[in-house]
């Protein structure tokens, strides 16, 4: 077994294992005890920074997408959270303003 084989499959074992213990913890922590907090956290911390980092220094074919769409789609997905909440309506608007001014720029 090579080195990069071997690397996955304790990368594998590892997450096989998180997952376990996430599985096995999950039952006996209610919603309001602090791990899972502290793991919500963690968990939007690291969605905020894959944001940010597709808004400020895309990769692949966002960078097709001039930098004012993607301020403008963030903004506007950002503005209808904050107005109705929810998931759906925010990710349709950031996309509409996106597009359009991707195509107006």
């Amino acid at each position: 077994m090579s080195a990069d084989d071997l690397a996955l499959a304790l990368l594998v074992a590892a997450c096989a294992a998180m997952r376990g213990a996430g599985l096995f913890v999950a039952g006996r922590l209610g919603a309001d005890h602090p791990f899972v907090r502290w793991a919500a956290s963690v968990a939007m911390a690291t969605l905020a920074a894959f944001v940010t980092l597709a808004v400020v220094a895309p990769t692949g074919s966002l960078t097709l997408i001039p930098w004012q769409g993607r301020v403008a789609g963030f903004c506007a997905a950002m503005g209808v959270l904050a107005w109705r909440g929810g998931l759906f309506a925010p990710l349709m608007a950031g996309l509409a303003a996106t597009l359009l001014v991707a195509m107006l720029v």
